[in-house]
């Protein structure tokens, strides 16, 4: 026997005894020893170790719906400047509840609301940041001026304009005028420079009092100002320009040196002047770095601002320099007022949440989330402060300040803090207090899901698993209960059971750490080809992720696994992936095209359909990532225009993307390019009579060479254009045909066309069909309960929700059935069992209208305000939040 862990096949600084990832890894290929598996039963408990759930440092409110219809309220009413701010609450919001693109959509407004400068800066360098793995999509766009003023660098000059005093006007209107004959000569050194007596004396008040008071000067021809640390030619440009209000092209050195001046001097126009040609000059870290320092010690608001700028844009990469983290960090109240104005808060709140994203429990971390607490204002400012500070000291393992910043987010009002306070506590070993105090707070108010789960950490056996089943059901998208239920069933040898439980949160939520345990039951089973499919998958979501606590490079996990697993030919993989496409089974085909693109296969067209398959289990990162590889390795320009079309399409580019497919079809009639081009056209155009040119072009890529995969997309997206044209008989023959060359889905659309024949039973067992091919069959359940009776679509909707908890419609459903059934309560609760997790403007809206319709104005109204958050547009929601908002008492 040999270790399959050898110091030459992994190289990882690690003692991989401890791991014990068993003695599966001591095997000859496929074959294990009894004494071998015997040691992997024994070592299961090590291997499906779950750690316990984080204290997220996230805002968290008890009633998400009542903080979001709060803001919306505010919104409506509250001063130009304090929108943004209200903005950047809504984005933590909808942190906390997962919704990436929410909390872009507040992020973006906070940025398009900003009434300083300083703001703009802070939120547009927070959008580059949330898309940072899309830059070059901003290449692709080239010169499309949208996307340069969301990401792009502002001209800080033009849109920070300085207060004029009256001193800087008189000073303006004096350059302007005649030259006079009164001279006079600043002697620098032994040099001279003559400069005109009144034009100085009108660069500030100060030089006034000087060349026409009542000072010596004021009578002297020459002045000695070899003490003011002003250069020869420093003071000749100052005569320059009080002469004609101008600056000549100087060195960036010369420039500082006269703004010292102007600021020493009171000469506003001149330092205002030197301040906004300084800050045009400002194009790199070690510029910004070099001049930060002298623009707030000349209070030259500015030059800060464009530093402040360029260290922003930066992100992350800046933080990795101390001097920037020295500057931003230890700047006081004045000189931050100087660099950032009055938006601290927002400066801080970025900088923090950059900092947490690459190391929660850093100096750095706590350095900002420090400068978060003293900038915070109000109450709902202070308790996210406070909290998230009281993470970064938990995670470091300083409990006495983390149990005091908890307790004083709790006193502000934020709730979840009490779990920080709980996990202390039972760290220091009073667990009877941790667990009355979530015992407590489930009994006192409305339970969530995770007061639940952060309860049954303090419980064993039977009452921890009651209390991660009630978690679940109050929060499905939480991870832990499903991950604890597996691995129990697991050490209990109940296998089956415990993949079971742990596949129905991949079934709708693709979680990296599920993955991986999953991946370790199949190790411990000896299923090497499924831990194989589950750790190319996991390596698909994240290239760098890294197993057992972050000990082990998954990499190098799938480089052992491999040795067990039986070696498949190109064409091998072509068979697997289209068995595993064709049978909805999304993780397996991402697995299949990992490996496929190990093989000399054209790797373009195997990013491109990565891509797809991400899509598919909402994970657009991801997606975009495999686009981006894509474009790299086109193997033809038309193929590459087509993925490049597609990005743009895919970031709402819409009709980018389009141009893009043209192009490539001027190049080469392609199957892709046609595909794209239909697709674009029917999404961007409003004009119903664009069907013709969609079908025209699905025809034509048809005719294109492609993979039955593809084409059977195409029939199937041909299918739907038919049918909404009523040409129902093209229709099926499209679906047939789809389905001929095993497209799966097209069951869906044949039982579609079915329906609109008042074929009821036949669409019934058509959606049937699908439900027993497919994998991932939720969706098909949920068609299918259109076909049917009450009864068969009630269960069907249970099944759905069983499936994918996060599927709103049946939640819509069933209370519509309670309220035509005058059950009021009972509808409004069952909408509020998918709200609590869910922020949705369907079920938002619905529960809206039954309050309205019970007569509750309030709840109406403040579910109104919370929807209108979440879809601002949405008309009928705006319709109802008009006629709720007129029955306002």
């Amino acid at each position: 026997m040999r270790t399959i862990f050898n110091s030459e096949s992994c190289k990882e600084t690690l003692h991989l005894n401890v791991l014990n990832p068993q003695s599966w890894l001591q095997v000859e290929r496929g074959k294990f020893s009894k004494v071998a598996a015997a040691q992997a039963s024994s070592s299961i408990g090590s291997l499906v170790k779950v750690p316990e759930p984080p204290i997220v440092a996230h805002f968290k409110p008890l009633d998400y719906v009542q903080v979001l219809a709060q803001i919306h309220e505010e919104l409506e009413s509250c001063p130009l400047n304090e929108r943004s701010s209200l903005y950047l609450l809504q984005f933590q919001v909808f942190r906390g509840l997962g919704e990436v693109k929410l909390m872009r959509r507040s992020l973006r407004t906070a940025w398009l609301k900003a009434s300083s400068v300083h703001e703009k800066i802070i939120f547009g360098a927070w959008l580059k940041y949330e898309k940072k793995g899309e830059d070059f999509v901003f290449d692709l766009l080239g010169s499309c001026s949208k996307c340069a003023r969301e990401t792009g660098p502002i001209d800080v000059a033009s849109e920070l304009q300085i207060n004029s005093t009256s001193s800087r006007s008189s000073e303006e209107a004096s350059i302007s005028g005649n030259e006079s004959d009164d001279s006079v000569v600043f002697r620098i050194g032994n040099e001279r420079v003559n400069c005109d007596r009144q034009k100085m004396a009108n660069l500030s008040s100060p030089f006034c009092a000087m060349l026409n008071g009542c000072f010596t000067e004021s009578y002297c021809e020459e002045i000695d100002f070899s003490e003011n640390n002003i250069s020869v030619n420093g003071m000749r440009e100052i005569s320059d320009f009080s002469k004609t209000g101008c600056l000549n092209e100087v060195s960036p050195d010369l420039l500082v040196e006269m703004l010292i001046f102007a600021n020493k001097f009171c000469c506003e126009s001149l330092k205002d002047t030197c301040d906004r040609k300084l800050a045009s000059l400002v194009s790199t870290r070690q510029d910004a770095v070099d001049l930060l320092e002298c623009a707030i010690e000349e209070n030259s608001p500015i030059l800060a601002a464009s530093c402040l700028q360029v260290f922003l844009h930066d992100l992350p990469d800046c933080l990795n320099d101390d001097r920037v983290v020295e500057i931003l960090g230890n700047a006081n109240g004045e000189q931050l007022s100087i660099v950032v104005g009055q938006a601290s808060f927002s400066l801080f709140s970025l900088l923090s949440e950059v900092s947490m994203s690459l190391d929660a429990s850093s100096d750095i971390t706590v350095l900002f989330l420090e400068r978060l607490v003293q900038s915070a204002k109000n109450n709902r400012q202070k308790m996210l402060a406070f909290h998230q500070l009281g993470c970064a000291r938990l995670l470091r393992k300083e409990y006495d300040e983390a149990e005091e910043l908890f307790q004083k987010a709790v006193k502000e009002g934020h709730t979840y803090s009490i779990a920080g306070l709980a996990r202390i506590s039972y760290n220091k070993g009073k667990k009877s207090w941790a667990f009355e105090k979530l015992n407590s707070l489930v009994l006192s108010s409305t339970p969530l899901g995770w007061m639940y789960q952060e309860r049954s950490l303090y419980y064993e056996g039977d009452k921890r698993w009651d209390d991660l089943e009630k978690a679940t059901d109050l929060d499905p998208t939480l991870t832990y209960p499903y991950m604890y239920r597996a691995a129990s069933l697991m050490r209990k040898q109940e296998a089956e059971a415990a993949i079971g439980e742990i596949n129905r949160v991949l079934g709708f939520k693709l979680a990296l750490e599920c993955l991986e345990l999953r991946f370790c039951f199949y190790l411990a089973l000896e299923n090497y080809e499924a831990a194989f499919c589950d750790v190319q998958a996991i390596l698909t979501l994240s290239p760098g992720y890294r197993m057992f606590e972050g000990r082990v490079a998954a990499t190098k996990l799938r480089m052992l696994v491999r040795e067990h697993v039986e070696n498949w030919t190109t064409a091998d993989c072509w068979l697997k992936l289209y068995d595993r496409w064709s049978s909805v089974d999304d993780i397996g085909s991402l697995s299949v095209i990992y490996q496929m693109l190990e093989s000399d296969a054209a790797k373009g067209v195997l990013y491109f359909r990565q891509s797809l398959l991400l899509l598919r289990l909402n994970c657009p990162e991801a997606a975009m990532r495999s686009l981006q590889l894509a474009r790299q390795h086109a193997s033809s320009e038309d193929e590459r225009l087509v993925y490049e079309g597609w990005i743009l399409y895919d970031t709402g580019h819409c009709e980018e993307g389009l141009r893009k497919a043209e192009e490539s079809i001027k190049l080469k009639r392609s199957f892709e390019a046609f595909f794209l081009k239909a697709y674009a056209l029917a999404d961007s155009s409003q004009d119903p009579t664009c069907s013709s040119a969609v079908i025209t072009l699905l025809e034509d890529a048809l005719k294109c060479p492609s993979d039955r995969l593809r084409k059977g997309q195409a029939l199937n997206n041909l299918g739907s254009v038919y049918v909404d044209c009523g040409k129902y008989d093209l229709a099926a023959d499209c679906y047939v045909n789809a389905l001929k060359i095993r497209h799966t889905r097209a069951h869906q659309g044949l039982a579609r066309v079915q329906y609109l024949r008042n074929e009821k039973t036949a669409a019934y067992e058509e959606m049937t069909k699908l439900i027993e091919k497919a994998q991932n069959n939720a969706s098909a359940y949920e068609k299918r309960s259109e076909y049917c009776d009450r009864d068969l679509t009630k269960a069907d909707l249970e099944m759905v929700t069983r499936l994918d908890p996060l599927r709103v419609y049946p939640y819509r459903y069933r209370a519509a059935v309670l309220m035509d059934s005058h059950k009021e309560k009972e509808a409004i609760e069952e909408l509020s069992r998918a709200i609590s997790f869910k922020a949705d403007v369907h079920l938002l809206h619905l529960r809206a209208a039954f309050h309205e319709h019970i007569g509750d104005v309030m709840g109406a109204l403040r579910d109104c305000r919370a929807a209108l958050s979440v879809d601002p547009n949405h008309q009928e929601m705006l319709e109802l939040h008009s006629r709720v908002n007129s029955h306002e008492p």
